[in-house]
């Protein structure tokens, strides 16, 4: 099965501890921050301060994609604040390959997002250096948005260049307004959930919640969606 990981920009700030403790007895695998900084989208959320709070509240992978422009300034400090996977943006990075070296020097996994118009070879030379791919479904910076179909197209290109280098990269999409079906065919390894997983659930339990969420087994270094940002 997938890795489901719920994102936390969808969270009650005003009752965050409680959200936590909901994930931390769920089947949900990671956390998934999004960080946006204003300028790179139209959007702010959090930055280093909060990824440290939700480090300190659970022992789930903390997953951190950063929507910001200049990235590099931040890895450090977002390592610091317990970081355990960096997404930075192809469009946003100037130098790629050394935003890439510069997350796996820090000792964190290093991934790449592309936005909805940003083609898949422009991942030819750095995906033999990156752990994961995070193929942006909606454009990023809002929730609740209506999926774009050519996101599909672009995700079983993504495994087959993945399958043709023999890399071992994680893929990943957001899936906006719409729920992947069983023949859409691109077996997906990981699904960041956008803000479905927050709300009231009947009281079948949190793990019941998170598991009606995931999908059939991916095949090896097969993609990762994202939902919102």
């Amino acid at each position: 099965m997938p890795i489901i990981a719920p994102s936390l920009l969808s969270a009650n700030f005003l009752n965050l501890r409680s959200d936590c403790d909901m994930l931390n007895a769920s089947e949900a695998d990671w956390y998934h921050l999004d960080v946006m900084d204003g300028r790179f989208v139209p959007n702010i959320s959090f930055g280093p301060m909060l990824v440290e709070f939700f480090r300190k509240a659970t022992h789930k992978t903390c997953d951190v994609h950063l929507m910001i422009e200049e990235p590099e300034k931040y890895a450090e400090a977002f390592k610091k604040a317990g970081a355990d996977i960096l997404t930075v943006h192809v469009e946003a990075c100037r130098h790629l390959h050394r935003n890439i070296q510069q997350i796996k020097g820090l000792g964190m996994k290093a991934g790449v997002a592309l936005n909805p118009h940003t083609p898949v070879n422009s991942l030819a030379d750095i995906l033999a250096d990156i752990d994961l791919v995070c193929m942006m479904s909606v454009n990023p910076g809002f929730g609740g948005q209506t999926f774009i179909p050519q996101t599909i197209n672009k995700i079983r290109e993504l495994k087959a260049m993945i399958m043709q280098g023999g890399h071992q990269v994680d893929e990943h999409r957001h899936p906006g307004r719409r729920h992947m079906q069983e023949d859409d065919a691109v077996h997906l390894a990981l699904l960041v959930v956008g803000g479905g997983h927050h709300k009231p659930q009947p009281q079948t339990g949190h793990r019941q919640h998170h598991r009606q969420h995931r999908h059939p087994g991916p095949d090896p270094a097969s993609p990762v969606i994202e939902d919102g940002g």
